[in-house]
């Protein structure tokens, strides 16, 4: 069975958003919401923690919004403005200073944090609406995922951009790299999930561009791809889809070990891994989040009080 050490408030944070504009915060160990906040205006496109645990920012229409995790007060302690559509993605550096969004406007942007002003300090264009990114270990390179197929890697440092395109005007849903910066994967929305392999000089600080080198293409799914997650410890990779399923792979040799299914035909929109890599969280489009270990096929836990569909997640229980 799943446990989880609860003190001084379970130091857990397990928090859910979809189309039924509200947030609901869990107890992962007994499936209760504890807290709901209304989130007016928007569905919930992306959900992030902050590195230092004390926020939880949601990706909205033309905003991005953040809630003090801790605090009775139901308002955003800061509303991130001036995209003009929806805010896709929305990730943070680990050391909690910088912000990173992208969206529908086709725009890339990264947010100083540092101080009072909140400004958008970069931006980087693409040609599509943006509809993922990610942030590779070393802090200086950004995945972005666009509609129209394209991946772009943008080297923070040097503002230097590598395009890969897997397959013209299949739009890529999803991109992650794993802990270790070894891996690089991307699903798209023929269901098929590609990975590279990773190089560069070694060091935060090194100036060698990363070299990527096509590692696996697996038709991971016969619907829409969804989400792409490496699990902390760079073992498995998982990926979600509009066929209604939660795939588990061995990063070893990228072979399936595990299928997660609920319920027939409904959208699996996100997913999150405990930080033992033993479990993992799926958000699907029929209103419920589920908790299951990596190699059962049924979940040890339902989470049930959404009203419509589950579009985003989030989970942190790093210490």
């Amino acid at each position: 069975s799943y446990h989880i050490k609860m003190d001084s408030g379970s130091n857990i944070l397990f928090i859910t958003g979809g189309y039924d504009h509200c947030l609901k915060f869990w107890y992962p160990h007994d499936g209760v919401c504890y807290r709901t906040i209304p989130h007016p205006d928007s569905q919930v496109n992306r959900l992030q923690i902050t590195p230092d645990r004390r926020y939880v920012v949601s990706a909205a229409y033309q905003q991005i919004r953040m809630y003090d995790v801790t605090s009775s007060d139901h308002s955003p302690v800061y509303v991130f403005e001036g995209m003009s559509k929806n805010v896709t993605s929305v990730g943070f550096y680990q050391n909690g200073n910088f912000m990173y969004s992208g969206g529908e406007d086709s725009m890339a942007r990264i947010w100083d944090l540092r101080g009072h002003s909140q400004q958008c300090q970069r931006l980087f264009q693409v040609n599509a609406p943006v509809n993922c990114m990610c942030l590779h270990p070393n802090q200086a390179t950004l995945i972005v995922g666009d509609q129209s197929g394209t991946v772009h890697v943008w080297d923070l440092s040097t503002d230097y951009n590598e395009q890969l395109i897997p397959e013209p005007e299949v739009a890529i849903h999803s991109v992650h790299i794993d802990t270790d910066g070894a891996y690089l994967s991307a699903v798209n929305s023929k269901g098929v999930c590609y990975v590279w392999s990773l190089s560069s000089g070694s060091g935060v600080t090194s100036s060698t561009p990363i070299t990527l080198t096509p590692r696996t293409k697996n038709i991971a799914h016969k619907r829409y791809a969804l989400k792409c997650m490496f699990s902390p410890d760079s073992s498995l990779l998982a990926t979600t889809s509009a066929d209604g399923t939660c795939k588990i792979w061995s990063t070893a040799d990228f072979s399936l070990r595990n299928t997660l299914k609920r319920s027939a035909d409904k959208w699996v929109w996100d997913c999150a891994f405990s930080c033992d890599s033993q479990y993992i969280f799926t958000a699907s489009s029929d209103h419920v989040a589920r908790l299951w270990h990596v190699d059962q096929p049924l979940p040890i836990r339902e989470y049930q009080g959404h009203t419509k569909a589950l579009t985003a997640l989030a989970y942190s229980d790093r210490q």
